[in-house]
């Protein structure tokens, strides 16, 4: 393996490593990601013949000065300044990678990517910076000690030191060299990262994070969501029917052993009371006052009580508003606040006018919490008021009376509130078809449209039909956006709700048992557009819950977690000690057991020094003189050589190293130089490169000297 080689390859590693663990965070602008990249192949992908050109010489100073001009600019603009920040280091890698001229310029790059590693902490929070640390304590100790000694080499050329045959430092020859790395220093150095990673755990279990980025404070790093806004256009929800994007994680306590594929469980989010021929809104938006909520409990229809709720545990991600999902039978909620060495770390719950939850929190690392269903024992909801009913009764002017006709006539003879809705929901799934492509979103009026002229479309239809058709029957309605189901994770035993599960039905004021939710969307049809099957969903699973587990395991850390650490170590020493009397009385105390450890470090110190005693003792040490007497045949050797130059009239002048003299023969197209030149470096190996000569190289050796003494035969006369 090439010295140079294998230090450029583990230089670009340690900065490719860097670079991801900067943009796979997801919070850099997508074209500056691309570009970066494709700058990063084409910097690694550069012969050095081009990188020492005028240039790339010239590049190295007008771009980063450019760069720091546009940032500069884009700063007092407005912009942030972390990902200003970021991005330019991230661009000043990629021109010191492509301009990069020897040892100096190579530790700038590990030192740059040392920099993107640790900015990476603030910046990235998914698995994907996991496997870029991991890969980075792997690389490190190599590049670095491989960085140390081309410094090294580098210094001794321009220090004038000379090697042992008497010629200056050849760096090029060193880097070319197959004998400076072998596989062993290789392994040793990758090794290395095994302690390394063991201290860095070490430090992460003993020092929890605090919860709180002071370099995030003003940064939205959430993931925008339609349908949840105070405004929603007809239409809107339609269009997440592809999107995979992860919402939040449900896990359910009472699976059953072959938990089904997806589930049918409604996630309540906003809802809505006025509809005004092509968009929801609410009638009168006041604002969101403060839940019902002590430290991390909440109440919605009642307090939480552990000892008879049933419980839905949901791990919501960041999103835009902040909307708390709750589902439509939901009783309380309880947070699962991390613990935090701050003040009032828990989020504050909000409740607007049509139930709507939703959250604030200190920072955008999502909402963990608890829901408590309803058993059938709350009391029962007051009457809907007057001003109320009003309201979700409120029909558009402009409605097309044949909608209020084709209402009654699917209702016709029926009175009961709840069987109307019942013969509504039926009457939409029976006749009408499915379609996120329908054409009714651009008509004048989209429900009449979707009535009477397409007869398709997607759930915001649907529930909007239901919703204003029972309006005109005199049933108060309202349209609720949300969730249904999601998809079942076999690794990390939770349902995975996605932006393409969003949904939208309809919530039927019923006296007596308020508002009962109504689903006119034929079921089938229900199910998301970009489900996956077979190996890609197992893949899938498998990344998603590994994915769950880093952001739950380690970006959560905190001190609730370290507590519940400790104690389990506890635990289990005591369950070993208890199991093992012989151990248990030894770790009885303290005393006793630095006592144990000690003596079992003496013990394993001992086998150690006593195994090595034997290898010494059993390895056969080489004959007195034979490496003199190897140096005293080498050196015959090369007398033999020069003797022979002396005959072909190329004598080596008093002084001159044997390697100069034979280069010099070379550069003046001596017949002998070649072979010279060949003998003269096996010598140099044997000599000073450990590389003895066996008998039969000995031989060869000196059969070669004898043709090379030989005058070359002139050609004969035609």
């Amino acid at each position: 393996m090439r010295f140079g080689l294998i230090h450029r390859i583990m230089t670009d590693a340690l900065a490719a490593l860097g670079l991801l663990s900067l943009l796979a965070s997801g919070e850099l602008n997508r074209w500056f990601v691309i570009v970066t990249l494709i700058g990063l192949v084409i910097a690694v992908l550069l012969p050095q013949r081009y990188q020492d050109s005028a240039l790339l010489r010239r590049v190295a100073v007008v771009v980063p000065l450019s760069l720091l001009a546009l940032q500069t600019s884009r700063l007092f603009s407005g912009e942030t300044l972390l990902p200003l920040a970021v991005e330019f280091a991230a661009a000043l890698q990629v021109v010191r990678l492509a301009t990069r001229r020897g040892a100096a310029h190579d530790q700038q790059v590990i030192v740059l990517a040392l920099m993107h590693l640790i900015a990476g902490t603030v910046l990235g929070t998914s698995i994907s910076y996991g496997l870029c640390f991991v890969g980075f304590l792997v690389v490190a100790p190599g590049a670095l000690v491989l960085s140390h000694l081309r410094r090294e080499v580098e210094g001794n050329y321009r220090q004038g030191a000379r090697d042992r045959t008497g010629l200056p430092v050849d760096v090029p020859r060193i880097l070319r060299s197959r004998r400076v790395i072998g596989r062993p220093f290789l392994v040793f150095t990758c090794l290395l990262s095994i302690p390394i990673f063991l201290f860095t755990s070490l430090i992460f279990v003993m020092f929890p994070r605090v919860g709180l980025s002071l370099l995030l404070l003003g940064q939205d790093r959430r993931e925008r969501v339609v349908g949840f806004s105070d405004r929603v256009d007809l239409g809107g929800v339609g269009r997440l029917r592809s999107d995979p994007t992860i919402v939040m994680r449900v896990e359910h306590p009472s699976l059953p052993a072959e938990p089904p594929v997806r589930l049918a469980l409604y996630l309540r989010g906003a809802s809505f009371d006025r509809y005004n021929g092509h968009s929801w809104s609410r009638t009168t938006n006041p604002g969101q006052g403060r839940a019902e909520q002590i430290g991390s409990a909440v109440r919605i229809r009642r307090w939480p009580d552990p000892a008879r709720d049933r419980r839905l545990r949901i791990d919501l991600q960041p999103i835009d508003p902040s909307v708390v999902f709750v589902p439509p039978d939901a009783a309380a909620l309880t947070l699962l606040t991390p613990g935090s060495a701050l003040p009032s770390s828990a989020p504050a719950i909000y409740v607007g006018q049509e139930g709507q939850y939703s959250y604030r929190s200190m920072n955008d690392a999502g909402l963990r919490y608890e829901v408590s269903l309803a058993d059938g024992t709350e009391a029962p909801l007051p009457a809907l008021d007057p001003v109320a009913r009003a309201r979700y009764l409120a029909i558009p002017a402009d409605l097309p009376p044949r909608v209020a006709e084709l209402a009654k006539s699917w209702t016709v003879g029926e009175t009961d509130p709840e069987r109307r809705a019942k013969r509504v929901e039926a009457a939409l799934r029976r006749g009408y078809r499915y379609d996120l492509e329908s054409p009714s979103g651009g008509a004048k009026n989209p429900l009449d449209d979707f009535l009477f002229v397409s007869k398709r479309g997607h759930c915001e239809f649907y529930s909007t039909a239901m919703a204003v058709m029972l309006r005109t029957q005199g049933v108060p309605t309202r349209n609720v956006n949300g969730f249904i189901g999601g998809t079942y994770n076999r690794f990390g035993r939770y349902y995975a709700v996605r932006q393409g599960d969003a949904h939208s039905w309809v919530e039927v004021w019923i006296d007596g048992k308020g508002f009962v939710r109504f689903d006119p969307t034929p079921p089938s049809d229900a199910a998301p557009q970009s489900e996956i099957t077979g190996v890609l969903a197992f893949m899938r699973d498998m990344v998603e819950a590994a994915a769950q587990r880093w952001d739950r395991n380690v970006i959560g850390y905190d001190m609730k977690q370290q507590v519940g650490l400790l104690h389990a170590v506890r635990s289990r020493i005591g369950s070993f000690k208890t199991k093992n009397k012989v151990a248990g009385a030894m770790l009885a105390s303290p005393r006793r057991a630095a006592l144990t450890v000690l003596g079992l470090g003496l013990l394993i110190g001992g086998a150690i020094y006593y195994w090595k005693r034997r290898r010494k003792v059993q390895l056969k040490p080489a004959p007195p003189g034979a490496e003199e007497t190897q140096r005293r045949e080498t050196a015959e050797l090369y007398r033999a050589l020069d003797a022979a130059l002396l005959q072909r009239g190329a004598p080596r002048p008093s002084g001159t190293p044997p390697l100069t003299h034979v280069r010099a023969l070379e550069q003046l197209g001596h017949p002998a130089a070649e072979t010279a030149l060949r003998l003269t470096e096996r010598y140099l190996r044997a000599r000073f490169g450990k590389q003895a000569f066996s008998a039969d190289e000995r031989r060869e050796y000196l059969r070669e000297v004898r043709e090379l003494a030989k005058p070359p035969r002139e050609p004969r006369a035609a």
